[in-house]
């Protein structure tokens, strides 16, 4: 009975993409050049996969959301250029000059080959200690131990390590396509709206909304008669990297280095960030975008108040690369004097084998 009613619902699928001219994703793998997608509450229970997990783009894959970057999407995206102006996202590599969350210290060094005549650079450094990409060896969903597409810790380091979901799967694919900004921060100021980027708090998707309806953006998906198509790369701008600007370098170094859990008045680290209510979930999820971006170094309102954290969704369920720490102020700046919100993005990961991260050597184009 319930092959028969799967079979039925198969059926009506394709008869609705018929009249529609629409292609829907329904057999596993998804093919990338779908151009509908099942919503959160519609995803299949994968085998040996935690719920809600969107493993479904083949047995290996490592990739994630980044197939939806397919040719034809980034050479629709490529008409985003217009004037051919170039704007880096990228902070420098010693800033944070002290990072977050116990990470090193860049340092720099000049290697002397042949004095006056030539030189090398010699780095150390953290990939997540500024600009980045986390990726998705960086975080699991906890209750299952499991990494994107059922990795696992031992799959990243021990003797049984390998390749599976190491970023320089995503450098041989290449990310490319339409970005969007979401410039909360200066939606906030235009509505007297006071937080400090350095102390938790949560951005409602509700507030997202607003803030793309002010700007003349409706953030639904497109399959929900909105403005966001499948594929595009999000960026939400909260503040951050204004507010560190105005700090002292010794007010810098003690916000970087604050101990505690940050919950119930206790001293710790605190981010604005996206909320984790589920309606954030359902939206960044049925939006299909193919990458996830802020200017705060958790992207994710920090510490989560809730008993999961948006990285286990956006990461470990989904495989959507997300970005970090990217210094969003002069794209602000730039699609407010323009009135244009969306443009070209490209960013090249690091080919680093067995890598976690990337720095996101990041331009958008206009």
């Amino acid at each position: 009975m319930a092959d028969q009613k799967s079979a039925a619902s198969q059926r009506l699928t394709q008869i609705k993409d018929f009249l529609t001219m629409n292609k829907t994703a329904t057999t596993i793998p998804w093919d990338p050049d779908c151009t509908r997608f099942p919503t959160r509450k519609e995803l299949p229970q994968i085998q040996g996969a935690p719920p809600e997990a969107a493993w479904v783009w083949g047995e290996n894959d490592y990739i994630g959301r980044l197939n939806l970057l397919t040719p034809t999407r980034v050479a629709a995206a490529s008409k985003e250029i217009r004037t051919g102006e170039i704007v880096p996202v990228n902070l420098p590599l010693d800033c944070p000059k002290q990072p977050a969350f116990g990470r090193e210290v860049f340092k720099h060094e000049i290697k002397v080959l042949h004095e006056n005549i030539a030189y090398d650079d010699l780095y150390v450094l953290n990939t997540q200690s500024g600009t980045q990409w986390d990726g998705f060896r960086h975080f699991a969903h906890v209750p299952t131990g499991s990494f994107y597409n059922g990795t696992k810790g031992s799959d990243i380091v021990g003797p049984s390590a390998n390749h599976k979901c190491s970023i320089h799967h995503w450098a041989e694919h290449g990310i490319a396509g339409r970005g969007v900004l979401l410039d909360y921060r200066g939606y906030a100021e235009k509505k007297g709206i006071n937080y400090d980027p350095f102390d938790y708090y949560p951005i409602s998707w509700e507030e997202l909304y607003q803030c793309g309806k002010d700007q003349g953006i409706d953030i639904r998906p497109a399959a929900q008669g909105g403005d966001i198509r499948i594929g595009d790369m999000l960026f939400v701008r909260s503040g951050w990297k204004e507010a560190y600007d105005q700090k002292s370098p010794e007010a810098r170094e003690k916000a970087a280095l604050r101990h505690g859990s940050g919950k119930d008045g206790e001293d710790g680290l605190r981010y604005a960030g996206l909320s984790q209510e589920q309606k954030t979930l359902d939206w960044l999820h049925d939006c299909y975008f193919a990458t996830v971006a802020g200017d705060s170094p958790t992207f994710e309102a920090w510490p989560t108040h809730e008993d999961y954290h948006l990285h286990e969704y956006i990461l470990a369920l989904w495989g959507m690369p997300l970005g970090e720490m990217l210094d969003l102020e002069k794209l602000a700046k730039t699609c407010r004097e323009k009135n244009r919100w969306f443009f070209f993005f490209t960013s090249a990961p690091a080919n680093c084998p067995g890598g976690v991260s990337s720095h996101v050597n990041g331009n958008a184009i206009f």
